[in-house]
C-alpha cells in the first residue's frame, strides 16, 4: 500500500490540481456547480482510462503499435504546452478558452491536454514498470480522484469567495496564469530539449 500512495503522489504532483483550476477560470464562471463537478468527473474518467492503458502497455504503445519514437511525443506535447503558455502570457487567463474550443467538448479538451500531457503520460508508463497491474489501476485511480475532488473543492471556494471580493479574485486569477505560464513555458522548453537530445542518441 505504501508504494501504490507514493506513485499516488508523484502523480498527483504533476497533476497540480491547484495550477489546472488556472486553467479553468473561465470554466469556473460560466458553469454551475453540478455541471462543472459532472465536467471534472468525465475528464477524470478518460484521464484515468488512458494513463491505465500507458501504465499496463508501457513503451509497446509507440515502438509496436504507433512506430514512433517516444521522443517525438515529448516534443510534439512541448510545443502544445508552450503554445498554452505563450497565449497566456500575452492574454491572461481567457486564453484557455479559445484553445478548448466549443463547450460542449469541454471535458475531452480539460483531459488532453491539460491533465494528459507528456509528463502524466511518461510517468504512467513509470508506474506500470514498478508495480502489478491491479496496483497500477489503483495508484492513478487514487491520484485522478484526489485531483477532480480538489478542483470540486476549489470550485465550491470560488462560488462563496467570489461575491465579496470578485475583484481580488480578477486580479489574482490573471496574475496567477501570466506567472505560471512562465513555468509552464520553461517546463515545455525542456520537454522539447528533452525529446531533440532522446532523438539524436536514438538515431
Amino acid at each position: 500500500m505504501t508504494e501504490i500512495l507514493k506513485y499516488s503522489t508523484f502523480l498527483l504532483i504533476l497533476l497540480n490540481p491547484f495550477l489546472v483550476i488556472v486553467y479553468l477560470i473561465d470554466i469556473m464562471r460560466k458553469l454551475s456547480m453540478a455541471r462543472f463537478r459532472n465536467v471534472l468527473i468525465r475528464a477524470g474518467i478518460i484521464s484515468t482510462f488512458v494513463f491505465i492503458v500507458f501504465a499496463l502497455l508501457g513503451d509497446v504503445i509507440f515502438s509496436d503499435v504507433i512506430h514512433a519514437n517516444f521522443a517525438s511525443f515529448q516534443i510534439f506535447g512541448g510545443i502544445v504546452f508552450l503554445l498554452i503558455g505563450l497565449q497566456f502570457v500575452f492574454k491572461g487567463g481567457t486564453a484557455i478558452e479559445g484553445l478548448r474550443g466549443e463547450s460542449k467538448y469541454v471535458a475531452g479538451a480539460i483531459a488532453m491536454p491539460i491533465l494528459i500531457g507528456p509528463g502524466t503520460i511518461s510517468y504512467s508508463v513509470v508506474i506500470g514498470e514498478h508495480l502489478d497491474r491491479i496496483d497500477s489501476v489503483l495508484s492513478i485511480a487514487i491520484a485522478i480522484a484526489v485531483s477532480v475532488s480538489i478542483m470540486i473543492l476549489l470550485k465550491r471556494l470560488h462560488d462563496y469567495i467570489q461575491p465579496k471580493n470578485e475583484e481580488l479574485i480578477e486580479r489574482y486569477f490573471d496574475i496567477s496564469g501570466r506567472i505560471t505560464a512562465l513555468v509552464i513555458g520553461t517546463i515545455s522548453i525542456d520537454m522539447i530539449m528533452q525529446g531533440l537530445n532522446a532523438w539524436m542518441h536514438h538515431t
